[in-house]
């Protein structure tokens, strides 16, 4: 019974502890809500009135808060962070026999009174000048009081020691809490940090030392070598070093270029007092000061018919690249390795840029550029960089090339390259940004002369933000009336962003079904154009355009030769054609979807979509066989390669290695037409608010006016001739007509041959072919197997 009894009391008082806790937060959350809600126009101590109360709290609170305010001032604010302080101690240690001595309560009341005191007087002494709404100021009553009595007799220090002093001790005895133990905490927590950055400083400091010993030992064991004449700097010699040093005399104290004003960009980006190119005019310049402001105050302009360049993103200073002293040192280094390794060769030149170094050697007789290739692993291993690429022939040369990554490689910006003569000038019927050259000279090429590209690109080499950059120099150049686009982005995710604009000629395909007769109506258009430039006797679209532009200056039109003439009704009218560019940012999936359908209707466009104004951007990131056929890579020699995870996939897309040997992040290699060896671009750097901000631009400028032909798959059958033998009538092999009847066939006949559907059907080999195919992929029939025979997949009825 005592022991229940015991239990019974331990209940009582947990139960009595939670419910004071939960009265101390309802007493302190009401008294908060009160005192936040104050308003010096309710009714209350201070002022009579008859209308009602703002307060939360309603009259009463406007009552308690007036005369809190008025009492204490700011200080009132410490009576519920006092009460939850107290409701905290209650729930976190369970109340105790000792504290029911009423001589705890009473120094915490003391305490309380202190901080009060203190934190009044200290209100009223410094934050008198405040303009606030309280009634007596920020010390209140008892503030003031306390300030005006304190101020004779201590002055002003001394009463605000006094008044901090008073805090302090308050603050003491409501919490427990020692200032002395605080402030001892605080200066060990001090003293741990300072000696953590101690350590760090020292640490970092001796790395630094032992690193530039080894860097110094090297160059020097380098710079010693049997025989080096280029160990007496002091000596001018013929050769590249006085050039480099000629070229960059001020390397090191050189500011960096805050602003992209040049006529042709610099030897590597590395300095602004490497000399102009004298060759070409100068083209029309936008700076920083120009662009920055205009971008600012108006984002979204519709001035001129085009979005501007002001809407690009400005480059940032950046420092990169090596210095005129590390360049040499660097190739004589790369001299001294490639002696280790049994090969010599004299850097007789050398190309900084934005993101590599080029050296040039020149081999001694008997030494074959293979074994310099082959030697580009050790090579990146002993120079200690990510990668080392070998260039085995520079046109128009002897020497061979060594490209090193640079220790910080530059961010290169669209901007930089748009502007530009060759794009500013509008050169090009379709430019397409690229980025930069090894020397930092902005590439800008012409999409109708490729006339087709094709990129490959594995993961995270930025294959993506260079087709953003590309489809971007488009957009900024070309209006919907010279130029349509369709875009087929099987991830649903690359290109889904220029929804809406109005260039395209169709939403952007996510269905394969969908894109193939996208492909089925470029083909259809493109011998539709072909039928209008034969009548016109012109050979290709930019004369077709040039004959109906001519006519409009003499004040005529040109009916259109291939529609009818309707009696009584108004002729059909010649417009111009726009350009028609087709995009598939990820062609593996649709080849693996759609398959050998795709790559006839590619192959049509490749073969001839070039003189009628439809050009082909495919890109992936599989650049496997299966994916780009020899059917595909003899009809787009213009081929753009990002890093790829082996040499077997470079060979694949460039017909040889190199792009294994990459830095991603939009390095690329690019293979003109024609041309025997790659070109090494730097790609330019989109961000996805660039791209927002032009797509918006244009959506601002006019809504899409979609053919509602291209996803139907309703085109003209003539055409489609030669295409197929038989069987273009339908969308898909499961739409030919005769589809399901040749399925019941099968199914009642357990026959599932081809001959067999042609017999009975009386159709062509071709067409019966298809109809089983299709069965197959419906999980009807088996594959053939080794007899010739294919199995029926449905059970018998």
């Amino acid at each position: 019974m005592n022991e229940q009894d015991n239990r019974l009391a331990a209940r009582l008082r947990k139960a009595t502890q939670e419910a004071g806790v939960l009265l101390l937060a309802l007493v302190a959350l009401m008294l908060l809500l009160a005192l936040f809600s104050f308003n010096a126009a309710d009714p209350g101590w201070n002022r009579v009135s008859t209308a009602a109360p703002t307060n939360l709290m309603g009259l009463s609170g406007a009552w308690l808060a007036d005369v809190l305010f008025s009492l204490m001032g700011f200080a009132a604010w410490l009576l519920p962070a006092a009460l939850l302080h107290l409701s905290i101690q209650l729930l976190r240690r369970p109340w105790q026999q000792e504290d029911w001595d009423p001589f705890i309560p009473s120094l915490r009341f003391l305490g309380l009174v202190l901080l009060l005191i203190g934190v009044s007087g200290i209100a009223a002494r410094h934050f008198h000048a405040l303009e606030t709404s309280l009634p007596y100021g920020a010390g209140g009553i008892l503030g003031e009081s306390l300030s005006s009595l304190a101020g004779p007799l201590l002055g002003h220090l001394g009463s605000t020691l006094i008044f901090l002093t008073a805090c302090f001790a308050g603050f003491s005895l409501i919490t427990g809490w020692s200032w002395l133990t605080i402030m001892d905490e605080i200066g060990h927590l001090l003293v741990r940090l300072a000696e953590r950055a101690r350590n760090a400083w020292q640490d970092a400091d001796q790395l630094r030392r032992e690193e530039k010993q080894r860097y110094q030992d090297e160059m020097a064991y380098a710079a010693e070598l049997p025989g080096s004449e280029k160990s007496q700097p002091e000596e001018p010699q013929e050769g590249w070093l006085p050039r480099l040093r000629e070229r960059l005399p001020k390397l090191e104290s050189t500011p960096v270029r805050t602003d992209i004003e040049r006529a042709e960009p610099r030897l590597g980006d590395f300095s602004d007092d490497l000399p102009e190119p004298e060759e070409g005019p100068a083209p029309r310049l936008l700076t920083l000061k120009d662009l920055q402001p205009e971008r600012n105050q108006q984002p979204q302009s519709l001035e001129g018919d085009r979005p501007g360049l002001n809407l690009l993103d400005a480059p940032k200073p950046q420092k990169v690249g090596f210095t005129a002293q590390e360049l040499e040192s660097l190739a004589l280094l790369l001299q001294q390795k490639l002696k280790e390794f049994g090969v010599q060769a004299e850097v007789v030149d050398v190309h900084p840029g934005p993101v590599i170094t080029r050296f040039e050697l020149e081999l001694a007789a008997g030494v074959k550029s293979s074994k310099v290739a082959n030697l580009a692993l050790d090579l990146a291993r002993a120079l200690r960089v990510p990668s080392v690429r070998v260039v085995e022939v520079i046109a128009g040369k002897s020497t061979i090339g060594i490209e090193l990554p640079n220790s910080q490689r530059a961010l290169i910006r669209l901007l930089e390259v748009l502007n530009h003569d060759d794009f500013l000038q509008d050169r090009h019927p379709l430019p397409l940004a690229l980025g930069q050259d090894i020397s930092g000279r902005p590439v800008v090429v012409n999409l109708a002369k490729m006339p087709h590209l094709l990129v490959a690109g594995t993961t995270g080499s930025g294959k993506s933000v260079g087709v953003n950059a590309m489809l971007l120099s488009l957009l900024l150049q070309r209006s919907p009336e010279e130029l349509r686009l369709i875009m087929i982005d099987p991830k649903m995710l690359e290109l889904s962003v220029y929804e809406g604009i109005p260039h395209l000629l169709a939403p952007v395909v996510t269905d394969m079904k969908e894109a193939a007769n996208a492909l089925r109506w470029c083909v259809a258009e493109m011998e539709r154009r072909y039928q209008l430039m034969a009548a016109m006797g012109v050979r290709n679209i930019a004369g077709f355009n040039e004959k109906l532009a001519e006519a409009e200056a003499q004040g005529a039109r040109v009916a259109d030769p291939l529609k009818e003439p309707v009696p009584g009704a108004q002729p059909a009218y010649l417009e111009k054609l726009p350009y028609v560019v087709v995009v598939i940012d990820e062609f593996a999936d649709m080849m693996m979807l759609v398959g050998k359908k795709v790559e006839e209707l590619i192959a049509r466009l490749a073969q001839k979509a070039r003189a009628a104004g439809i050009h082909l951007i495919l890109a992936t990131q599989r650049p496997s066989v299966d994916v780009i056929t020899g059917l595909i890579k003899a009809n787009i020699p213009t081929r753009v390669a990002f890093q790829v995870s082996s040499k077997i996939d470079s060979r694949t897309i460039l017909d040889q290695g190199g792009a294994e040997q990459l830095l991603g992040n939009g390095d690329m290699l690019y293979l003109p037409t024609g041309a025997p060896q790659p070109e090494r671009i730097h790609g330019a750097f989109v961000a996805d608010d660039e791209v927002h901000r032009i797509v918006e631009n244009w959506k601002l400028r006019g809504e899409p006016d979609y053919e509602e032909s291209i996803l139907s798959g309703d085109v003209e059958a003539q055409a489609l001739a030669g295409l197929e033998a038989e069987g273009m009538e339908g969308n898909d092999d499961e739409n030919d007509p005769l589809y399901d009847e040749a399925v019941a066939f099968v199914i009642e006949s357990r026959r599932a041959s081809t001959s067999s559907v042609q017999r009975r059907f009386k159709i062509g080999y071709n067409r019966a072919a298809r109809l089983v195919d299709a069965m197959e992929r419906a999980g009807l029939v088996s594959p053939l197997q080794s007899n010739g025979q294919r199995e029926l997949l449905i059970p018998e009825r």
